[in-house]
């Protein structure tokens, strides 16, 4: 694939608003977890809990794709 420094600007453009997306759908979870804990449902809690394991992971993943298409 030939390295087109705009082509690679574009897309961790793209992907830095992914991942502020990333971000803010995270803070949603986690206040909603807090709120069905609180509620005593603390299943479903743990359920949202893992999915913002699954978030944390992945963000650093796309952090580093974005730092190497702005590096090329």
């Amino acid at each position: 694939m030939p390295n087109n420094p705009d082509c690679n600007i574009a897309t961790a453009d793209a992907l830095t608003l992914l991942l502020h997306n990333h971000h803010a759908l995270g803070a949603a979870i986690e206040e909603i977890a807090q709120w069905i804990s609180d509620s005593g449902a603390d299943k479903v809690a743990d359920n949202a809990v893992s999915a913002l394991e699954t978030l944390d992971r992945n963000a650093q993943a796309i952090t580093d794709a974005i730092m190497r298409l702005r590096n090329s």
